[in-house]
């Protein structure tokens, strides 16, 4: 009787030592000594999730990621996706952030003024989006923004957001703006915010040249901007690259607004927010002109003589640095 009783404390001790020893696995330290990404794709099971998290390095056996997702408690599935790891974290600790789908959030940067043709280049070049490009969307009709995503999010979604947002920022404009706008819809808004977006990267400049532009329509004049002129050759596949000529002025395109009266048939390139709201509530001011003043922003001027000394100082500083 006595050996029994022996034998089965020890099985009993063994058996607490066993489970004592596991648990102090699955809260040790792993040996990862700096970040680690792992991707956990759709459909992976426990066991292969710990095989994947061992081969990146972040626990040192995957049955310890194994026994902490089988220990008692958070019964809550364990969910797919990419997941960086930190430095030290425990096979428990995984396992939380698994259950918990803290998985790594991406960033998808869209700059304003990017033609339809360079942001759709931009979410076909990246990486981690998935699935192939939709058709290409009307120029002027995404959003630039930076949009979180999760790895894997379709290409077609992504652009799906960019459109959805750049129709929501126009309504929201638009339900704003002026009372008295040498334009009578959302499109034209939309045709002179790219504009706008185009001649001026100053947040401070936005609606004063929107107003500059708005004064020449009122006055019936042409908008003379070189963006649409180099639009209308390359009819946004990429920069000019090279100066714009007087022969490129010269030469009549649909966009050329040197040569064709009001605002061209359509957008230039996708504007910001910033841009779309300045273009429904232009500054109310006197100007008609504008030119390049050498420090990145422009010269304003109200009329054709104080317009052409500003141009003749901005010649010369342009000669002076060359």
């Amino acid at each position: 009787m006595r050996a029994l009783l022996l034998g089965l404390f020890t099985l009993v001790f063994l058996a607490g030592a066993g489970v004592l020893y596991v648990y102090y696995e699955i809260q040790r330290a792993g040996p990862a000594l700096e970040p680690v990404t792992v991707v956990i794709e759709r459909g992976t099971g426990i066991e292969g999730m710990g095989a994947a998290f061992e081969q990146a390095g972040a626990v040192r056996s995957g049955y310890w990621l194994v026994a902490a997702g089988l220990a008692p408690g958070d019964t809550r599935p364990l969910q797919a996706g990419e997941y960086e790891v930190p430095p030290g974290a425990s096979a428990l600790a995984i396992v939380r952030l698994l259950r918990d789908g803290k998985v790594v959030v991406h960033r998808l940067t869209v700059p304003e003024g990017l033609a339809v043709p360079e942001i759709m280049k931009l979410v076909g070049d990246t990486a981690a989006l998935s699935g192939s490009l939709p058709p290409m969307p009307p120029e002027g009709s995404l959003l630039p923004e930076t949009y979180n995503f999760t790895r894997g999010e379709n290409r077609s979604a992504m652009v799906d957001r960019m459109r959805r947002a750049m129709t929501e920022a126009l309504d929201d404009a638009w339900a704003a703006r002026a009372d008295d706008l040498p334009f009578s819809s959302k499109e034209e808004a939309l045709v002179l915010a790219s504009i706008i977006e185009k001649e001026t990267a100053r947040d401070s400049e936005r609606r004063r040249i929107a107003g500059v532009f708005v004064n020449r329509l009122r006055k019936g004049m042409r908008l003379q901007s070189d963006p649409t002129v180099i639009y209308g050759i390359m009819k946004g596949q990429g920069p000019l690259g090279r100066a714009i000529t007087r022969s490129d002025l010269d030469t009549p395109t649909d966009y050329n607004t040197y040569t064709i009266p009001g605002l061209p048939p359509g957008p230039i390139a996708s504007p910001g927010r910033d841009s779309i709201r300045a273009a429904v509530n232009p500054l109310k001011h006197k100007d008609l002109y504008f030119v390049a003043d050498g420090t990145g922003g422009h010269a304003f001027a109200e009329t054709l003589d104080q317009h052409n000394a500003n141009v003749r100082r901005w010649r010369a500083l342009r000669e002076k640095a060359n």
